[in-house]
């Protein structure tokens, strides 16, 4: 039977790009997972109000601090859907994929991004293979099945479900995320008749014991009242920059 979710915490990682990473994953399961912040102002939104040289710096340093062990990254063009790119080579470049919202591998040396400013990046992990996933979850993309989907790549690569360890990343936390009937309604199934508080995490990680995955954990940080740290759509009325979250195995 599937433990409850526990608290694990991203802690922050020394050099020139602002960002945290979970110490104890690169420890047991020898991966980097992690997402950036907005120290500096180091915004890697691309399709945000940001120069688009100041936003490619941004990536570019990105991808010098994270070689030798990554050659390759690749992310995906967001549209709050459920389609999940499968990468089974490391090309040596950066891509960005059209319409797509989760990544998987099972190559080492791909580094997986996800684009999020109180989205939660979900990270996905089989530590027996290596293979590894990293889906983008807002409300729209959960109750659509974000999660579901991600882990359903996960065993097409030949991961069991029963196998599969998860940690919901850094997002806005329910008690500053109030949405409406609707969204209630679309993703917990639940008719209410007012405005109510939304965990989505929480949400994912129900979802995560539901189909059975072996661990679930959830970051205690929330873009909205961690305000110095990160980025947020909500607390900004839509006008801030986006985090990068990421998840890869080194190349050796």
């Amino acid at each position: 039977m599937t433990a409850g979710p526990t608290e694990r915490r991203e802690t922050p990682v020394p050099g020139p790009v602002p960002r945290l990473e979970l110490a104890d994953w690169a420890t047991r399961f020898g991966v980097v997972a992690g997402i950036t912040t907005r120290a500096n102002d180091f915004n890697l939104g691309l399709t945000t109000a940001a120069p688009a040289r100041e936003v490619t710096e941004h990536w570019r340093q990105l991808a010098t601090a994270m070689r030798p062990g990554f050659q390759s990254m690749v992310g995906g063009l967001q549209v709050h859907g459920t389609t999940v790119a499968r990468h089974r080579t490391a090309v040596g470049s950066w891509t960005i994929k059209d319409g797509v919202d989760g990544h998987v591998t099972p190559e080492r040396g791909v580094l997986l991004l996800v684009s999020v400013a109180d989205c939660v990046p979900v990270y996905l992990c089989h530590p027996l293979t290596g293979a590894l996933g990293l889906l983008h979850a807002g409300w729209r993309g959960t109750a659509a099945g974000m999660l579901e989907a991600g882990v359903a790549a996960m065993t097409d690569l030949g991961t069991p479900t029963g196998e599969i360890v998860m940690h919901c990343g850094v997002g806005i936390c329910g008690s500053c995320y109030e949405v409406g009937p609707e969204v209630i309604r679309a993703v917990s199934g639940v008719e209410v008749t007012s405005a109510q508080s939304l965990d989505l995490r929480a949400e994912l990680a129900r979802r995560g014991q539901q189909v059975g995955v072996a661990e679930v954990s959830i970051s205690p940080w929330c873009t909205a009242h961690d305000s110095t740290e990160f980025f947020s759509h909500r607390r900004s009325a839509g006008r801030d920059g986006r985090m990068l979250g990421y998840l890869g195995r080194p190349a050796e």
